[in-house]
């Protein structure tokens, strides 16, 4: 798998399917590949693209967002799927989720609730792999992971000298980039200093969390450069 995500947005309203399409795209490691404005639309391009992600709206016309995730679930496509919708009544919510919606997102919504779903959905994908078993303490940490309370994710010591909602910040940057980086890098992506970051860096990669890969130039210093650690 690519550290890329494609993405393909299942939206009637062109506004809206405009509007999702930029706020998807402000993560770099996602692209919306194509669009559909139905069900029937949205089944042909799935099966022709064979997208990562499905974002899927519910009230459309031709075949509604509920029978086009039973279609795909019915014809084991594999590809994840993600609701944004206004449907807001227990009984669609629930057979959404029966039906595999990796998240599902309520109309109206803010920018930063959706970038908190993308984020976890890139950590998801970047854990669970093909052709690769993982353990109890690695599954435990995805399914944590996913929650969208804090009071449900598992708490951690930090360390003295470092701040609980730094190293948050420099792990959910981490998660959303494609391929490793610097302490630059991070240090500028999410505006703190340098030496900053480098510290984080090395406190997750003590932890096991990211792997190190030192970057050879010609001239100079070599870079230290991390990426998430694969199971």
């Amino acid at each position: 798998m690519t550290n890329e995500i494609r993405v393909l947005l299942i939206e009637d309203d062109p506004m809206v399917q405009e509007v999702n399409k930029q706020f998807i795209e402000r993560l770099p490691a996602f692209k919306v590949v194509d669009t559909a404005s139905n069900g029937l639309e949205g089944l042909d391009k799935i099966r022709q693209s064979k997208p990562d992600l499905v974002i899927l709206d519910i009230f459309m016309p031709s075949l509604n967002g509920v029978d086009t995730l039973y279609q795909i679930r019915k014809e084991q496509i594999d590809v994840d799927v993600i609701i944004i919708s206004a449907a807001n009544d227990q009984k669609t919510i629930r057979k959404m989720m029966q039906n595999g919606a990796f998240d599902y997102l309520i109309k109206p919504f803010k920018f930063d609730r959706l970038k908190h779903t993308l984020e976890q959905y890139f950590a998801f994908r970047m854990e669970v792999e093909p052709d690769h078993q993982i353990s109890q303490t690695q599954l435990d940490r995805i399914l944590f992971q996913n929650k969208t309370h804090s009071e449900t994710s598992p708490k951690h010591d930090v360390p003295k000298g470092l701040n609980g909602a730094t190293l948050e910040q420099v792990t959910k940057f981490i998660k959303t980039q494609p391929g490793s980086l610097s302490a630059e890098e991070v240090a500028d992506g999410i505006g703190i200093a340098r030496v900053t970051a480098r510290r984080y860096l090395e406190y997750l990669h003590g932890e096991e969390v990211l792997q190190l890969d030192v970057q050879y130039g010609s001239i100079g210093r070599p870079v230290n450069r991390y990426r998430l650690k694969k199971p």
